[in-house]
């Protein structure tokens, strides 16, 4: 049995400034063995960098790190990998044309001579993957499977290094509910392998549900350590924003107008020109949420997409009130009054280059204020993205400074921001909440209620139920492209998705 009481590492004292922003301020954090540890804080509270500090990506500008009882000076990833530290990043660093097994092993691969011995490496990745009751395919390449697996590949690559701490950096962010039940059961086996396990997280359920110990972060700030069973969601909540939550969203019945969107026998093909959508109809009318559910992978990428004039349909008809728009592009759609939030923020989202400032008129860049002819009037995007930065609490520097230097839930924020407002006719919403802290989605679940109760008809693509039931007024279940369900809210249950979503059959009501 591993020894709870056992340290393993301490940070005693951490500060960490970035110009125009104190990350850690005197942050003290204890791991102990065969723990799970959580890392709890809103976005841009200081949870990655300390993480990062622990691992070597970031200096400490004061602290200090002990492992094992030994001050030690982490300066790299290798140093930190050599005392056994191994860190899961929230975007996967994979490479996608490599098998599961080249990807283990890379940098470390077993030879026979001069030459990189394949069998063998396939037969060690299978042995640790037997051992830990991680089951991967060592042949199959990384661009073919799910996001859950390639998680477990992520971990097998720090285990294969022999690492007795795992940080866990917001690793249910992209997994379906069903794989984040799998990776709550194999935390949980590794903790009891001895394993020491930091899970970085805003999600107050999941902290409940496989943490032994939570240390709180608000501002850069340690705010206190507590366990689970000592404490509620609603005072985690609260710690982490310095505030009340509301857990619990409350909204009025939607009153729904004219049809807005109607998309009729749409079909459309996938990026590897596989059926991606088969034969889709569906409307959403002003005043509504229109909620999609299933399994990602199963088409609701390529539907938002083709809505948004990204993608080419192959069969049907899509329209915007009495206008066709298949085939417009997605310039001239937005023009039309279709906002778009996609559901990768970094690829579709973002230009990680450019300024805050500048990626909040991205759409709106021709447009005035934003322009006067040919030019761009840098004072009113200023104060654009000044008043934006406030409105949604982006956490940054200044409007000069570059989206790829914020937080994951801060780029989210910022994504969010600049579609809503454009105060759209029509809002497609794909993941809105993706990365992001209590108190942030609270405030994203309201501005999507309120864009439907001004009149917008809003279709809301979510992996996490409780969003789609909190927040849609009808809900849609799409199965390998086809529809297969429509609901109004109060029809359906959270198992009866969960059954359609998994390739059930029902009726569809409407």
């Amino acid at each position: 049995m591993p020894d709870g009481t056992q340290t393993v590492v301490e940070m005693r004292g951490i500060v960490k400034r970035f110009p125009g922003v104190v990350a850690n301020a005197g942050v003290d954090f204890e791991l102990r063995r065969g723990e799970v540890h959580a890392l709890l804080g809103e976005n841009g509270a200081g949870k990655t960098t300390l993480m990062k500090i622990l691992y070597g990506l970031c200096l400490p500008d004061a602290g200090e790190i002990r492992v094992h009882g030994r001050p030690v000076r982490i300066d790299g990833p290798r140093r930190a990998i050599a005392l056994g530290i191994g860190m899961v990043h929230q975007h996967f660093m994979l490479i996608p044309p490599f098998t599961v097994a080249e990807n283990i092993v890379l940098g470390l691969e077993p030879r026979r001579g001069p030459a990189f011995d394949l069998s063998r490496a396939r037969a060690e990745v299978a042995a640790i993957s037997e051992r830990y009751g991680l089951q991967v395919d060592p042949d199959a390449r990384i661009e073919t499977i799910s996001l859950g697996m390639q998680q477990r590949v992520e971990i097998l690559k720090a285990l294969y290094r022999q690492a007795d701490v795992l940080i866990l950096d917001e690793p249910t962010a992209v997994l379906t509910p069903q794989e984040v039940g799998e990776l709550v059961e194999i935390i949980r086996r590794l903790a009891a392998s001895g394993k020491s396990i930091v899970f970085i997280t805003h999600k107050l359920r999941e902290v409940m549900s496989v943490a032994d110990r939570v240390t709180v972060l608000r501002r850069g700030e340690r705010i206190g350590t507590l366990r689970p069973a000592e404490t509620t969601l609603e005072e985690l909540a609260r710690m982490m924003v310095g505030r009340e939550v509301a857990l619990e969203l409350t909204k009025e019945p939607a009153t729904p107008d004219g049809e807005v969107l109607r998309l009729r026998d749409v079909s459309a093909l996938n990026d590897r020109h596989l059926p991606a959508l088969r034969r889709v109809s569906l409307s959403v009318r002003a005043g509504e949420i229109l909620g999609i559910a299933g399994v990602e992978g199963n088409g609701q990428a390529e539907l938002v997409e083709v809505i948004a004039g990204l993608r080419p349909i192959t069969t049907g008809e899509i329209f915007l009130g009495d206008r066709r728009i298949d085939g417009l592009g997605p310039r001239r759609i937005h023009e039309l009054g279709v906002a778009y939030v996609p559901e990768d923020r970094q690829r579709r989202g973002l230009i990680l280059d450019f300024s805050l400032a500048e990626n909040l008129i991205l759409v709106e860049h021709r447009r005035r204020p934003f322009a006067r002819g040919p030019a761009l009037d840098r004072v009113a995007i200023h104060r654009h993205a000044e008043r934006l930065i406030a409105e949604y609490d982006i956490r940054a520097a200044g409007t000069g400074s570059k989206a790829g230097a914020l937080s994951g839930g801060n780029q989210q924020k910022v994504v969010v921001a600049r579609a809503l407002a454009s105060r759209p006719r029509l809002l497609l919403v794909s993941q809105p909440t993706r990365g992001l802290d209590v108190g942030a989605t609270e405030f994203v679940h309201r501005r999507i209620l309120t864009e439907r109760d001004r009149g917008a008809a809003v279709l809301l693509v979510s992996l996490e139920l409780d969003e789609l039931l909190a927040l849609s007024d009808r809900i849609a279940v799409i199965y390998e492209g086809e529809i297969v369900g429509l609901f109004a809210r109060d029809e359906v249950s959270e198992d009866e998705l969960g059954l359609l979503m998994a390739g059930g059959r029902a009726k569809a009501r409407r």
